[in-house]
C-alpha cells in the first residue's frame, strides 16, 4: 500500500499544480473583465451581453472546476502526509487558500450583480481587488516552497 501512495503522490501533486494554474488565471482574469464591464457597458447593451457571456464561462467552465479540482488533490495530499500541522507555513497556506476560495466566491457573486444589471461598484474597485488573489498567491508560494516560517 504504501509503494501505491508513493507512486500517486507526484500525479496528485501534478494535478493539483494544473489545477491552481487554472484556478489563478481566472482570478487574474476575472476582475480584470470587471473592470472594462463596469467602465465600458451600459446595462443590457450589446457589449454588457458579451461580458457577462465572458464572465459567466470564465467562472463556470474554468474558475469553479478547476476550483474544486484544486482543493481535492490538495485534501488528499493532506491525507498522504503532505502537510506538517505543526509547523507554521501550512497554516498560512491553508489561511491563504481559504482567503482564494473568499476571493472567488466575491467574484462569483459580483457576477451574478452584472447578470442581473445591478453592478454598483467601479472598475477602481476591481482594479484593486485584482491584487487580492496576487498577494495571497505569493502568500503560498513562499509558505510552500521557502517556508520561512
Amino acid at each position: 500500500m504504501t509503494d501505491l501512495l508513493n507512486s500517486i503522490y507526484p500525479w496528485i501533486k501534478a494535478l493539483h499544480i494544473m489545477a491552481v494554474l487554472a484556478w489563478m488565471a481566472g482570478l487574474f482574469y476575472l476582475p480584470r473583465l470587471y473592470v472594462y464591464h463596469a467602465e465600458r457597458a451600459v446595462v443590457g447593451s450589446e457589449l454588457d451581453q458579451t461580458f457577462q457571456v465572458m464572465e459567466e464561462k470564465l467562472l463556470r467552465v474554468i474558475m469553479n472546476p478547476a476550483m474544486i479540482v484544486a482543493w481535492i488533490a490538495g485534501l488528499i495530499m493532506i491525507g498522504l502526509g503532505a502537510f506538517d500541522w505543526g509547523s507554521v507555513w501550512a497554516w498560512v497556506k491553508l489561511l491563504s487558500v481559504i482567503g482564494m476560495t473568499g476571493a472567488h466566491g466575491w467574484m462569483a457573486a459580483r457576477r451574478k450583480e452584472f447578470a442581473q444589471g445591478q453592478n454598483t461598484r467601479t472598475g477602481r474597485t476591481y482594479r484593486l481587488f485584482n491584487e487580492v488573489p496576487t498577494v495571497l498567491m505569493v502568500l503560498i508560494v513562499i509558505a510552500v516552497i521557502v517556508r520561512p516560517f
